[in-house]
């Protein structure tokens, strides 16, 4: 039979058993080509689905962590409100000392110097430390923060009070002269620091300051870089409205959290339906 293949002799069994050969042949090309489809199938599915169940992991990921900054917040709050709310610092003050108690409460004793008062906002009027709650009887929200030099009477050292809020339209000192307090006055008031500009706040004026540069501010009204916030009980009637510093954060960890978990369960639940139960989406 090889013989007459060989020879081309169209012999009928010499034909037959080439054909039988070509298909047995095609078939197994055919079988080759589907398992190696089916393979390279089996393995993208397979890594499309061990790739996709890093959205549900990664989800439930950023919802813990919520958890964990909503604690970190809270607590820190509490802190702020118990060093605000401390024994105040009744020691002669001291610069470097006082750059290691910011929030913490002292009492000076000493004279305002209202001629070179300088002014930091627009600001929101803060109640019992929260922005928030904003009502009040002039009902006015957006003003100033009133800032002077003080100068302490038992230490040749002059600071910066921040005395308080006051409304936009009475911003000029002519327009609060009951309020200008005169003579020695004992005053508590909390330490603060300088704060970073926030993006897009415009830079400093003259006078007027978007944020609290305290080096800047007592290189300008010539005092010591020592910057106290007036408690509330320091108002007087028609000045300042003490009491500006705030210790109410802002904390919406809650929701965030509960939203990462929400995407988390749903797309967690998608992931199985799709790669476990091999079932469609709708």
């Amino acid at each position: 039979m090889l013989r007459c293949c060989l020879m081309n002799v169209k012999a009928p069994g010499c034909l037959y058993q080439t054909n039988r050969a070509g298909q047995c042949m095609l078939q197994n090309m055919r079988y080759v080509s589907a398992t190696h489809n089916i393979s390279h199938k089996n393995s993208t599915f397979s890594s499309m689905k061990w790739f996709l169940l890093l959205v549900p992991t990664t989800t439930f990921g950023l919802g813990t962590w919520q958890v964990y900054r909503r604690k970190w917040k809270r607590q820190l709050i509490a802190d702020l409100k118990a060093r605000t709310s401390a024994a105040p610092y009744n020691h002669p003050l001291d610069v470097e000392e006082l750059s290691r108690m910011e929030y913490h409460p002292v009492c000076v004793r000493g004279h305002f110097d209202h001629s070179r008062e300088l002014y930091i906002g627009p600001r929101t009027l803060l109640v019992d430390g929260d922005a928030g709650i904003t009502t009040h009887k002039r009902g006015v929200q957006s003003g100033y923060h009133v800032v002077t030099p003080f100068h302490l009477s038992d230490q040749d050292m002059t600071i910066l009070v921040n005395r308080g809020w006051v409304p936009a339209n009475q911003k000029n000192p002519n327009t609060r002269r009951a309020g200008q307090v005169e003579g020695e006055v004992e005053i508590v008031g909390i330490v603060r620091l300088g704060e970073k500009r926030a993006p897009f706040t415009p830079e400093n004026q003259p006078h007027t300051w978007f944020y609290r540069d305290v080096p800047r501010m007592a290189k300008m009204a010539g005092t010591e870089a020592v910057f106290l916030d007036a408690k509330a009980e320091t108002t007087v009637p028609d000045g300042p409205i003490g009491g500006q510093t705030r210790v109410t954060l802002r904390d919406e960890h809650l929701s965030y959290s509960l939203t990462w978990y929400g995407l988390s369960a749903a797309t967690g639940f998608m992931w199985y339906r799709l790669f476990i139960a091999r079932r469609p989406l709708l």
